[in-house]
């Protein structure tokens, strides 16, 4: 409780005498609140709190300007279903009007995408007596392999396939959500990916240098006939001459999962390619040779693309929840989950305001800190699962950040939402909510709800936040219930406040 009173005193000399005080008139800022308010009572206090699950209609945006990542796989549980994941993205080729040259023909095709990893749990193999290429190099071989980063079941096999778009998916302005459908053309490949992706390097015996090398990745091979029919036969053609006509002559490809149930893992859109590897007559000096080339398409800017997010939720217990959702009274137990799942909403109850002002009258109370609490349900989700470690905070219908986020944020170490026990059940969070409770106690500000949704705000590389509507909501898979409304359980969500009276 001292600890606690000491950082809300910080926190409330913040608000009342701004951030510059802070830093200029006092070098121990550790002790500012202790002077500040010496000689206050400091009391603290819980109040009810209405909060209530928000249906987001399983529908997010996931276009490009959206997915910094995009997640791919399935996972399933029993209280949200199942989720699944896959991805779209017209290709376009790093050279128009391209010349293949005489008798090319396609040896493999492979699409390359570069998911998340965990690079401190690595495996190496090594080939000291590898031969590379149709000319027998005297070479070696190092693989190092890496677990990707998973969310589910670890355990679990997944098969990815790649299909050729039917459907033209517009211009580099398309806005895309999570429900958007298009219609499949031809399979072009497929692979049963053991979760662990590879780099390679290969290098020269006689002099070590390096023949051949590739940054960890995940190769999906493709149909080199594909690939030979629709872009090395079409050598010269009118649809490989400019992006306009290339988009919608191969309109893009969807990368999918077959399983129901495994885990979602997560990419970098903005590097994925598929590599042509093929071969020419080339001749010099009355001699003829069919070296091997390569020819590369990018899925990044500016291609349109979109993550499309599909759930089952079939007897499971969040479709009752949001059913049943009860914005007036509450909901016992909130459901929130990333990707266009549900998020929460909770507001502090008018009679509880009423009691804080009339203290604020009466007993000139001067807030100094408040906190929404809430607990995970432990009943009901008491998994391994990585719980969300950071959501989206906003008043409803925001138009910018909340207001604790320009009064608070020279506090050193300050958060807006602070996680709690992530590796015990239950776990818990708290919601800064001092500035915008002080508006409404002490300055008559409106009493608006709130609402909360799995995921963070974006920053820039000087972490700068980029704006409230910036966020990472489309492609964080996770997902928790938390205690909501409920009189009946001691951890039920609350509001706790540290005022000071003289």
């Amino acid at each position: 409780m001292i600890s606690t009173i000491k950082n809300i005193t910080k926190i409330a000399s913040v608000i009342a005498f701004g951030s510059v005080f802070l830093y200029s008139c006092e070098p121990e800022a550790d002790n500012l609140g202790e002077q500040l308010f010496s000689g206050a009572q400091l009391n603290e206090e819980n109040f009810d709190v209405i909060a209530y699950n928000i249906n987001n209609n399983d529908t997010i945006r996931t276009d490009a300007s959206e997915l910094s990542l995009a997640p791919l796989g399935a996972f399933s549980e029993a209280s949200f279903g199942t989720q699944k994941a896959a991805y779209v993205s017209q290709v376009r080729p790093m050279e128009y009007n391209p010349v293949f040259g005489d008798n090319a023909v396609v040896d493999s095709a492979v699409l390359v995408i570069k998911p998340l990893f965990a690079s401190d749990s690595s495996s190496v193999t090594t080939d000291e007596n590898y031969l590379y290429s149709e000319e027998n190099i005297p070479a070696k071989k190092v693989v190092t392999s890496y677990p990707v980063l998973k969310y589910g079941k670890h355990n679990r096999d997944l098969t990815l396939r790649v299909h050729e778009v039917a459907d033209f998916l517009g211009g580099a302005e398309q806005m895309s959500f999570s429900n958007r459908a298009v219609a499949l053309g031809a399979e072009l490949g497929s692979k049963a990916f053991k979760g662990r992706i590879s780099s390679t390097v290969i290098t020269k015996d006689s002099d070590n240098s390096n023949l051949w090398s590739n940054d960890a990745s995940l190769r999906i091979p493709l149909s080199a006939s594909f690939f030979q029919q629709k872009i090395v036969d079409a050598e010269g053609s009118a649809d490989l001459k400019d992006a306009a006509s290339f988009i919608r002559y191969f309109r893009g490809v969807r990368i999918s999962v077959d399983e129901n149930d495994g885990y979602i893992f997560r990419f970098t859109p903005t590097n994925a390619e598929i590599v042509l590897y093929y071969k020419y007559d080339k001749v010099e000096n009355g001699t003829t040779t069919r070296p091997q080339l390569t020819k590369k398409f990018t899925l990044g800017d500016p291609n349109v693309r979109f993550g499309q997010y599909t759930f089952n939720r079939t007897d499971a217990p969040v479709s009752a929840a949001l059913a049943s959702s009860n914005s007036v009274t509450g909901d016992s137990r909130l459901f929130v989950q990333g990707m266009g799942g549900p998020g929460f909403g909770f507001r502090i109850p008018d009679s509880e305001i009423a009691v804080l002002k009339e203290k604020f009258s009466k007993d000139k109370i001067g807030i100094m800190g408040a906190k929404i609490r809430v607990y995970t349900d432990e009943t009901i989700w008491n998994s391994n699962y990585d719980k969300p470690s950071a959501f989206v905070f906003l008043q409803k219908d925001a138009t910018g950040f909340l207001p604790e986020l320009s009064a608070l944020s020279a506090v050193p170490n300050f958060s807006l939402v602070s996680a709690f026990d992530l590796k015990k059940n239950p776990a818990y969070y708290e919601f800064t909510v001092t500035k915008s409770l002080k508006d409404i106690v002490e300055s008559e500000a409106a009493n608006k709800d709130f609402v909360v949704n799995v995921g963070a705000f974006k920053s820039s590389e000087t972490n700068q936040l980029l704006g409230y509507r910036a966020d990472t909501r489309s492609f964080v898979p996770n997902r928790v219930v938390l205690v909501g409304t409920d009189a009946s359980r001691a951890n039920r969500i609350q509001l706790k406040v540290i005022y000071g009276t003289k």
